[in-house]
């Protein structure tokens, strides 16, 4: 997110005094699966207890939200307004800007082609005594555990639609990933001043395409050029924004052409949330009249529980709609103890944790994100549990380093203000404290994590090098950078031709990795060709029975070694066993280390195509030893030896890795997609009602499929894949890798 100057606008302390409020979770939360949240029901009624807790003031006048949308859909305009509104940025700049200034959130090029941000994690302003941050959501899906962590730390959204382009590709892929995060969202109809302007149309399309239970909270007076205001369904007041910048908002009666609409409207608002809000139902019913106050609780109860979803309009760039916008997000979206966040407990075999998200538990805090700031690593934390002060010391469970905290400091987008402490519901940025993105925090009484310690393989290499041979520093420096930010992606070396090479989860994933070693560290990196990371297996027992003796003067070398090698049972959780079954003295026991980790280094590249031997058991079960020659490097020889020998007796297959693809196509070109995925040998595995098609593909043959989907359906068609399992090749698939391979090795 981008860098806004600090405001004028006076901070606010978080309360310290116990005052009870208006809205109080319901006191039982509902268990989910992992990942998901769970909400209460924001204004559940009940008896209010003697005394509240100090925080709970405080967490209810915060939300942490984000704001998503297609590109070119308003999205940096309205961020700009609302920082503007409240306080943070004193004058507003376009965003293609004439006075080359350039919005405060708009940034470099590759955030606008990729539209992904990159340079701030998390801004934070007040509207009305709230505290809201804003902050990033990535839309990729290349980078699942990227996007799960950002979404993980938001407690709400809104999703940004345009007036005239209505529902587009990325907001449905937007949409998609909130809806499989349980965010509850409200949607905002934006660019009502452009000609073709239509927001009925773009209601009707959400609920269709994005199959969003949703009405509209308000109807715009006028429409294109004569757009002038807004009617509140909720309040029946219309809003006219006047000033310069439309910063002050004039309430006034519900013009007289307009009644008979808005009573149609409000109308259509109640039944929809009554389909899905049980109380609001029955006085509706009952033929009740409904006031604001009533119809506002159940459109919140409703938001939180993900039954509904609030559409609100305006024009961003014409400064109207903005106000009102952040009242919604005040009104409809959860503060954070209304939502229910888990962690795993490492100690149970990541056993889920419910986190109440009260400052009186123990300390959990999640690093959602990294930034190498002028005072080195900047780290952002989200504390979803308990307390944290300056000078204390935390561990970070993942690597279990007890670390103190040295700085703490809450992000007024490029200034920050030092805090002595912050606690559960808060992001704040601590300095020093040298983490990976994703690492979870605790005081060290738990031992919890927020996401999955369980890092998937990567699936596709390339060999990388920089151009110029004195940009070698920078080069290493950010394949270091981009290590600790996503542990997906992986940085190894190639023993054989000695290049760098890089792994990670797709195509995409690498190429946006190479293309910002060019932007962010200017160095021009040559790519080689995608490799794919085939592994090798074995099917069936073989016998091995190997003597390694050498005598050359002076001490020899002399090792037996004597088993079988076997594959290992289907779902075992290892993927190399060694097993010592030497009865006696054979063998002296200080050589049985040197024998495993020969076995190790031999099937680190098997015979067929030299890649690694995976779910491999090798039993030992005799041998011998010379009283003089025998030595750990003999027996680690002998190892070596003997697992090439018997390899091939043990029939070896190749494993390649094969994507499970989700593909979304509109229905005109389905044949053909459908025919193209054949003849990539693409498996049907299941489709959805929604109409996405969901096939197996080996990742071999899915190279450049972005750009045959794109002209197959006109650029209509979205697919998106991630790793499923390693599965043996054909026979004619095997002996063509294994012939490509010889022929490299005579080459060389």
């Amino acid at each position: 997110m981008a860098r806004v100057s600090r405001s004028s606008a006076p901070r606010l302390l978080y309360a310290l005094c116990s005052t009870s409020s208006s809205r109080s979770p319901a006191s039982s939360l509902i268990g989910g699966a992992f990942h998901l949240r769970h909400f209460s029901a924001g204004n559940a009624a009940r008896a209010k207890p003697e005394k509240d807790p100090w925080w709970k003031e405080s967490m209810e006048r915060l939300r942490n939200i984000g704001i998503s949308a297609h590109i070119d859909s308003g999205k940096t305009t309205l961020t700009e307004r609302v920082l503007y509104y409240t306080g943070r940025i004193h004058e507003i700049h376009e965003v293609r800007g004439r006075d080359g200034v350039g919005a405060k959130m708009d940034s470099m090029d590759l955030e606008r082609e990729k539209g992904i941000t990159i340079q701030s994690a998390a801004t934070y302003c007040t509207w009305k005594d709230y505290k809201i941050n804003i902050i990033d959501t990535p839309g990729h899906v290349d980078f699942t555990i990227e996007v799960e962590r950002a979404l993980r730390v938001l407690d709400g959204a809104i999703l940004v639609l345009c007036s005239v382009g209505g529902v587009q590709s990325q907001s449905i892929t937007v949409d998609r990933q909130m809806r499989r995060y349980e965010v509850p969202r409200l949607a905002f109809i934006n660019k009502l001043d452009r000609m073709g302007a239509d927001p009925w149309k773009v209601l009707n399309q959400a609920r269709s395409k994005l199959r969003h239970h949703s009405a509209a909270i308000q109807v715009p007076i006028g429409l294109e050029d004569d757009f002038k205001g807004l009617v509140d369904l909720v309040q029946l007041k219309a809003f006219y924004f006047h000033g310069s910048n439309g910063e002050n908002v004039v309430t006034e009666e519900v013009p007289a052409d307009m009644e008979a609409l808005v009573a149609e409207k409000r109308r259509e608002l109640i039944e929809t949330v009554s389909e899905v809000d049980d109380k609001l139902a029955e006085a509706f019913l009952g033929d009740e009249t409904i006031s604001a106050a009533d119809l506002e609780e159940a459109v919140r109860r409703a938001t939180i529980a993900q039954k509904f979803i609030p559409v609100f309009m305006g024009s961003a760039f014409k400064n109207k709609g903005v106000q009102p916008l952040l009242d919604g997000v005040i009104s409809y979206l959860p503060c954070p103890i209304e939502v229910s966040n888990y962690a795993l407990d490492q100690t149970k075999n990541e056993d889920k944790v419910e986190l109440r998200g009260s400052p009186d538990g123990p300390l959990v805090a999640l690093a959602f994100k990294l930034e190498e700031g002028r005072f080195g690593q900047l780290t952002y934390l989200r504390i979803y549990e308990g307390v944290i002060r300056k000078g204390d010391f935390i561990i970070n469970v993942n690597t279990s380093k007890k670390i103190k905290v040295p700085r703490l400091v809450r992000m007024h987008s490029d200034e920050m203000e030092d805090i002595q402490e912050a606690h559960a519901g808060q992001i704040v940025a601590v300095f020093g404290v040298d983490c990976a993105s994703g690492d979870t925090f605790t005081d060290g009484s738990v031992k919890y994590t927020m996401t999955s310690m369980n890092v998937p393989e990567p699936v596709m290499s390339l060999a990388v090098q920089p151009v110029s041979k004195d940009s070698g520093g920078q080069f290493s420096k950010a394949l270091n950078r981009f290590q600790k930010e996503d542990p997906t992606f992986r940085v190894g070396l190639d023993p054989e031709s000695g290049q760098t090479i890089i792994s990670g989860m797709g195509e995409l994933h690498l190429d946006i990795y190479v293309e910002r070693i060019r932007r962010e560290y200017k160095v021009d990196a040559s790519v080689g060709k995608p490799r794919v990371n085939f592994r090798e297996t074995v099917t069936q027992r073989a016998d091995f029975d190997y003597l390694h003796k050498k005598q050359s003067g002076g001490q020899g070398q002399y090792g037996r070694v004597i088993g079988y090698i076997e594959p290992l049972p289907a779902g075992s959780s290892t993927k190399f066993e060694f097993e010592n079954l030497l009865v006696g003295q054979a063998i002296p026991s200080n050589f049985i280390p040197a024998i495993e980790k020969g076995f190790k280094e031999a099937a680190n590249s098997g015979a067929l195509i030299g890649h690694p031997v995976e779910n491999l058991r090798v039993v030992l079960i005799d041998g011998a030893a010379h009283a003089v020659d025998s030595s750990e490097l003999a027996f680690k020889l002998a190892s070596i030896y003997a697992f090439r020998q018997c390899y091939a007796a043990s029939r070896p297959v190749i494993l390649e890795p094969v994507m499970l693809v989700e593909l979304k196509v509109p229905t005109e070109f389905q044949g053909a997609v459908a025919g193209d995925i054949n003849k990539r040998k693409g498996v049907i595995v299941g489709n959805d009602q929604e109409g996405d098609d969901f096939f197996q593909v080996p990742l071999n043959n899915m190279f450049g499929y972005s750009t045959a989907l794109r002209s197959m359906t006109q650029g209509k068609g979205e697919f998106t894949m991630e790793y499923k399992e390693h599965s043996p090749v054909s026979h004619d698939v095997q002996t063509q890798l294994i012939n490509t391979y010889k022929g490299n090795k005579e080459g060389e």
